[in-house]
């Protein structure tokens, strides 16, 4: 045992959250070693450098499907084919921005030879601009393919490397409550999840076949709740409270369940699209995730853990018109 590390030190030691550990568990990736003395899971030296080679794989932005291919066999084949492919998507990537620049490029001269200028009236603004959009609908700039058809194609080619923002409503409804708590409260074994899931046959669904949203209070704390049916009383899920739950607009996206690095990308991807949108954050209300069609029994559930490999989870952001928009 002396050679065992706990798994709160393989989190700091390598910046990685529990929970993301267990669901490498989960799904096969990593073997932890549990024994009658400890509770918690604890790590050996072959478990540690499976964590190192699971992290430097993700740094390349190499897939969690990938990633179990790769330790499902013996031998380099696997992980060099992987790593080929990944070249092989970047410079596609590389020649797509490539050619994004030289269309910003074809823009810029088109516009320089205009020579707006302050004595411009609204009118000859708004003739030269209906001018230069039939210029680059039709004709391409100085003998280069560079129309607005190739623009939108190029683009296109490149915003599919960032995943797309959905604005939802999830509607007021009656819930249970863990109330505010740790997250290791929360999950861990007998915690606050465990008594919360006792209620299961009081849920009802609320979204994509939820029926549970867990906020994110900050870094340490969170509260989860279910949905309920109308009819059920507080004597009857006591010691849990029931609340009313506003609901509200919330921008969405879907990132890897457990997926700490994918998490991130989604949470940052949905900050930025409301920047270019008339939304702002509603700091009033807190953000939230959960997983959709969350019954393992579920047959929409098999299917879509089987077709890509892991399992779904949906950010939500709070989200509200901006003031005066």
């Amino acid at each position: 045992m002396d050679k065992l590390i706990k798994i709160r030190d393989i989190s700091n030691r390598y910046d990685i959250t529990a929970r993301t550990l267990r669901y490498y568990e989960d799904i096969g990736l990593l073997t932890s070693i549990r024994s009658d003395e400890v509770s918690y899971r604890m790590y050996d030296e072959d478990a540690i450098r499976r964590i190192e080679q699971i992290l430097i794989l993700r740094k390349l932005n190499i897939s969690i499907k990938d990633i179990k291919r790769i330790f499902d066999t013996t031998g380099s084949e696997v992980v060099l084919d992987v790593l080929k492919k990944k070249i092989e998507s970047i410079d596609d990537e590389i020649s797509l921005l490539y050619q994004l620049k030289e269309i910003v490029f074809d823009f810029i001269q088109e516009i320089e030879t205009l020579n707006f200028t302050v004595e411009s009236d609204i009118k000859q603004l708004y003739d030269k601009a209906k001018e230069i959009e039939m210029q680059i609908t039709n004709v391409d700039y100085i003998g280069k393919p560079s129309n607005v058809s190739r623009l939108i194609e190029v683009t296109n080619k490149l915003d599919k490397k960032v995943p797309d923002i959905m604005v939802v409503r999830v509607p007021s409804f009656k819930a249970i409550t863990t109330g505010i708590h740790s997250w290791e409260d929360i999950f861990k074994n007998g915690g606050y999840m465990f008594q919360l899931w006792q209620h299961y046959h009081l849920f009802r669904t609320i979204i994509f076949d939820c029926l549970d949203f867990t906020m994110v209070v900050d870094d340490t704390l969170g509260e989860m709740i279910c949905a309920i049916k109308d009819d059920i009383k507080q004597e009857d899920v006591s010691p849990m409270e029931i609340i009313d739950f506003k609901g509200g607009l919330y921008a969405m996206a879907v990132s890897i369940d457990e997926d700490d690095e994918s998490i991130q990308k989604v949470q940052e991807k949905i900050f930025q699209w409301i920047e270019n949108t008339n939304f702002e954050i509603d700091k009033n209300r807190k953000f939230m995730f959960n997983m959709p069609y969350l019954d393992e029994n579920n047959a929409y559930q098999q299917d879509i853990e089987k077709g890509l490999g892991y399992r779904q989870m949906q950010r939500y952001v709070p989200i509200k018109l901006k003031d005066g928009k």
